[in-house]
Order: structure tokens, then C-alpha cells, then sequence
């Protein structure tokens, strides 16, 4: 990666959020396994904006922000906004795959495949945002690694969503999905060489601008995925009133 520093304070708030989202995702599984008709469709979408929305989305964007470039850079509002429903939709369809009837060795591969490509694809669609005076290449060999981390990881993801039952477990397991998360975002990050072309960049009004946007990016994410927790926390407490009468 050329041309720019990295803010490793941002660094690790992008690590903090993903593994906040990881673990309010293993939560809303936990719901999401005994629920049947409408209440798993809500319960799916709210694990899917933990994972893909809190762990992965805001932790590739805050990531790309902690990057600091020797040159103005703005993001594109569209492609910014088409990697965020990236994330979730690829999450969502990988809990579902994984989520309905039994969890087979099969169903595990194809959902982690699938969910790995498309968060790949969400990531080099973030990069695709960046409105910069600069052209960027790949490193043929890191883009390859990071897709295939990103395959490893979503499939590890969904085998530890779906296979670990306890508290405990799924706490110590959100450090490692977030760690393996922020492995294929800085993959992808360093296998970028931006190069300055000198080109006169027009930056449209609705871009994203703002330095100051990762830190409102994570506030919002950890009151988004603090509500999800409660939510989940407190449909279980009402589950073991249920059973207890």
C-alpha cells in the first residue's frame, strides 16, 4: 500500500466492532434455532445486521478510513451504500442456508462459500468507492489470499454460529470471527498499490467526505448492535419464564 499511514486507533476500533457484532450475531442464532415461521425470518434478519451490517460492514468501513492518504480522498455514496446491503444480504443467505433443518457438512461448504465471495465482493466494492487522484492494482497473489480467507473465515463463521451453544463460547468465539474478519480486510487493504496519476478529480456533492465519519460510523454501530444484544437477551429471559410455568 502506497501513499498513506495507518491510524491504528481506528484499527483497533474496527477490530472492537466486528467482534461486538460477531457476538451479538451468536445471541441472535441462539434465538434464531428455536424459532419457527415469522419469528425466524426476524430473528434471521437481525443476526444478519449483527454480522453483516456490525461485524463486517462497519469494521471494512471504519478499516478504510484508518487509512491515511497523502492525497484527498472521498468515497462514492452508491457503491458505499451497495457494500453495505453486500454484507448483510450474503450474511443472511448464509445463516438461511446453514440455518434451515440440519446443519450438514455440505450445506456448511456451499453457505461458506457463497457468504466468503460475497463479502469479498462487498470489500472490492468498498475499495471501488474511493474517489482519489490515484490508480490502484491488485497484488495478484493477496487479492487471491484474501478471498480465500474470506471464504475460510465465513465458513468457520457459520460453523461456530451454528455448533457452539454456550455463553462462554460464543464469547471467546466472537474475538476469533472478528480477528478473522479484519484478516481479509487488511489482505485486501495490502494487497492495493495505489499509484498518483495527477488527475483533476471532480468529487460529487453527495460523496462521503468526512474524516471524522469512522468514529460516527462505530457510535452508530455499537447503539444499533447494543439494541440487538438487549433484544436477544431479553426474548431468551422471556423463553425461560415460558418454560418455567
Amino acid at each position: 500500500m502506497q501513499h498513506g499511514s495507518w491510524d491504528y486507533s481506528l484499527v483497533l476500533l474496527s477490530y472492537v466492532v466486528s467482534v461486538f457484532g460477531a457476538y451479538c450475531c451468536l445471541e441472535l442464532v441462539n434465538r434464531l434455532r428455536r424459532a419457527t415461521g415469522g419469528a425466524f425470518w426476524g430473528w434471521l434478519i437481525l443476526a444478519a445486521f449483527a454480522l453483516g451490517g456490525g461485524a463486517i460492514w462497519s469494521m471494512h468501513f471504519i478499516g478504510m478510513l484508518a487509512l491515511k492518504m497523502d492525497l484527498p480522498v472521498a468515497y462514492d455514496f452508491t457503491l458505499t451504500v451497495l457494500s453495505a446491503l453486500l454484507a448483510v444480504g450474503v450474511t443472511a443467505l448464509g445463516l438461511f442456508v446453514v440455518g434451515r433443518g440440519q446443519v450438514s457438512l455440505g450445506k456448511l461448504i456451499a453457505a461458506g462459500l457463497v457468504t466468503g465471495t460475497g463479502v469479498a465482493t462487498m470489500h472490492y466494492t468498498g475499495m471501488a468507492a474511493m474517489i482519489m487522484p490515484m490508480d490502484v492494482r491488485y497484488k495478484t497473489g493477496l487479492f487471491i489470499l484474501s478471498i480465500v480467507i474470506a471464504m475460510v473465515a465465513a465458513t468457520a463463521a457459520l460453523w461456530i454460529v451454528f455448533n457452539l451453544h454456550g455463553r462462554w463460547q460464543r464469547f471467546a468465539s466472537a474475538f476469533v470471527m472478528g480477528a478473522a474478519v479484519c484478516g481479509m480486510h487488511y489482505t485486501g487493504m495490502l494487497a492495493a498499490e495505489m499509484t498518483p496519476n495527477n488527475k483533476n478529480i471532480e468529487i460529487p456533492a453527495s460523496a462521503i467526505q468526512s474524516e471524522s465519519m469512522a468514529v460516527y460510523i462505530f457510535a452508530a454501530s455499537m447503539i444499533l448492535l447494543t439494541v440487538l444484544l438487549f433484544v436477544s437477551l431479553t426474548g431468551a429471559e422471556r423463553d425461560l419464564e415460558l418454560a418455567e410455568t
